[in-house]
């Protein structure tokens, strides 16, 4: 995703002169091209995420469009004052960028594990959360971006995640993308865990069951259509998510549901409300939070 994010941002700044990129000391080799093609556009302001936001509103503010990128919880929960009360509160056209999203920095330890952001991005006023699925997607929601005037938090996983679209995607602002036609059981899908959701819908359909699959890039605003949709077909509904279960993108679906007046069985599958005290990597904390292909069919199969 990260190399994905990176290559569009470049084709966008090249037809956008207004299109700028600031890094808060990360990236070192990988936006050496966008500086190149770009040049006078990127900015590296140190290990100051606090300061980054407060430019980043002040650039959009002069008729700018910044991108700004860190560490999921760098640029989230360690400024989060500035990009309430700077980006948001203001409705400047600032975009977040954080990467590794959930456990992908998962052998730093709690500090880098990225579980709470959806939650706390999601109740700012003006603030747009888009968690693309793979590669694809990345590209798709940084043009569709581009194109929105306003702030967003695209929040993406580390490197090497599967590609699951088999061809490039587009997709408007809000909208979600119906990977697998099905009724019974659909999973509601957003961020990283769209592999692991395809993976899924694989598993239930060897044991007959009925199964669709809908990518959900957009947790706010939620495309309440494709919502409205998938209640009105499944007997179960399933979000899949790699964030905690508390504020985050099921937590939302159950919000939505509840305005829309929809009646449906959920089942959500998050991480545990709880720090990681153990150390391992990416797979090793999916497995101990029951985020396995293997562990989410089996508790659905149970929950039939």
């Amino acid at each position: 995703m990260r190399n994905a994010f990176i290559q569009a941002l470049t084709e966008v700044a090249e037809q956008d002169p207004r299109v700028v990129f600031l890094t808060a000391d990360l990236g070192f080799k990988l936006f050496d091209d966008f500086a190149r093609r770009c040049p006078g556009r990127f900015m590296n302001v140190g290990v100051a995420e606090a300061n980054m936001v407060g430019t980043a509103a002040g650039l959009a503010l002069e008729g700018k469009k910044p991108f700004i990128y860190s560490i999921v919880p760098f640029v989230t929960l360690r400024c989060l004052e500035q990009v309430r009360n700077d980006v948001c509160y203001h409705n400047v056209d600032v975009k977040l960028v954080g990467v590794g999203g959930g456990y992908s920095y998962g052998q730093n330890g709690p500090t880098h594990h990225a579980l709470e952001d959806i939650a706390a991005m999601r109740a700012i006023p003006n603030l747009s959360v888009v968690c693309p699925g793979d590669p694809a997607e990345t590209v798709a929601a940084v043009h569709a971006l581009a194109q929105h005037d306003g702030p967003a938090y695209l929040r993406l996983g580390r490197a090497g995640e599967p590609k699951v679209h088999p061809a490039p995607v587009t997709f408007a602002h809000g909208r979600a993308l119906e990977l697998k036609p099905g009724t019974g059981v659909v999973l509601l899908s957003t961020g990283n865990m769209l592999s692991t959701a395809m993976q899924v819908a694989e598993l239930l359909t060897q044991r007959d069951q009925p199964c669709g699959v809908v990518s959900m890039p957009y947790v706010k605003p939620l495309d309440r259509d494709a919502l409205t949709r998938a209640a009105a077909s499944a007997s179960l509904l399933v979000t899949i998510e790699e964030h905690s279960l508390v504020g985050g993108f099921g937590s939302a679906v159950l919000e939505e549901l509840s305005s829309l007046g929809l009646t449906a069985r959920v089942r959500r599958f998050g991480a545990p409300d709880r720090f990681s005290s153990a150390c391992g990597d990416q797979a090793f904390h999916r497995e101990a939070a029951g985020l396995t292909p293997q562990a989410i069919a089996a508790a659905i199969l149970d929950a039939r």
